[in-house]
């Protein structure tokens, strides 16, 4: 089978962020046009703006933070194309936490751990194309058999109901991966609460609905950047915004 050898500058217009220009790290996609972008980029960017920067349909009138998602299929290949990106992004998250003063979380370890390994079996010539494909796939699902998401960041949160047509969890502490989002969050608390629907919830931080879509992470850090652990949530019947 022939093969062909692609430059990075020829594909760099489809792993860039149009916003800073530079390769996407913890990339985000718009939901209404699939635009992706940077997240921080793109936060700080739909604070003024309801459009897509790209083709400048409008995401929302009134909440666009809420009609976009973490694409981790796309920061993965992003990863895999770009040498080096990964670790130097990595070592940057390293050291911003280590002038807070705060631990490092556990994903940024394991992930530095990984990406280290990568480029040493690459450099050693270890695998071949299809063999490295099987082995991939191979521990990837034992990754997912076996680790439930354990090594990713973890988040505390506490999640606590306000409303009197719901009760309260009898365990409302609860520790998971970073990447879960609020969907997921519904759906946990309408199985422990017999709901018919996790469709019947909203789930708000400091008095705001959040959207399905957000991954705890950024909730975390666009709603409780500056404040203590665990996260504050709260959740309600779902109300019709008119």
């Amino acid at each position: 089978m022939l093969t062909r050898k692609i430059k990075l500058w020829d594909i760099n217009a489809h792993i860039t962020c149009r916003l800073c220009n530079g390769y996407l790290i913890d990339a985000t996609t718009v939901t209404e046009c699939l635009h992706t972008f940077c997240r921080s980029c793109l936060v700080k960017y739909l604070e003024e703006n309801n459009t897509c920067p790209t083709c400048r349909i409008v995401i929302h009138q009134s909440h666009p933070l809420q009609y976009i998602g973490h694409d981790r299929t796309m920061q993965d290949i992003v990863y895999k194309l770009v040498p080096g990106l990964q670790e130097a992004e990595m070592r940057k998250q390293r050291e911003f936490y280590h002038k807070l003063g705060m631990e490092v979380p556990g994903d940024i370890k394991g992930e530095t751990c990984s990406a280290k390994q990568h480029l040493d079996s690459h450099r050693n010539g270890e695998t071949k194309a299809d063999d490295n494909s099987n082995k991939e796939t191979s521990e990837e699902k034992q990754e997912e058999d076996n680790d439930y998401h354990r090594s990713d960041e973890q988040v505390s949160i506490c999640l606590e109901c306000n409303s009197s047509k719901l009760r309260g969890l009898k365990r409302k502490w609860i520790r998971c991966s970073a990447q879960a989002t609020v969907l997921h969050l519904k759906k946990f608390i309408a199985k422990k609460l017999n709901l018919s629907s996790f469709n019947e919830l909203d789930i708000l931080c400091n008095e705001e609905i959040l959207g399905k879509d957000h991954t705890l992470k950024f909730v975390v850090v666009t709603r409780w950047r500056f404040k203590k652990a665990p996260l504050l949530l709260h959740y309600r019947p779902k109300m019709d915004l008119l």
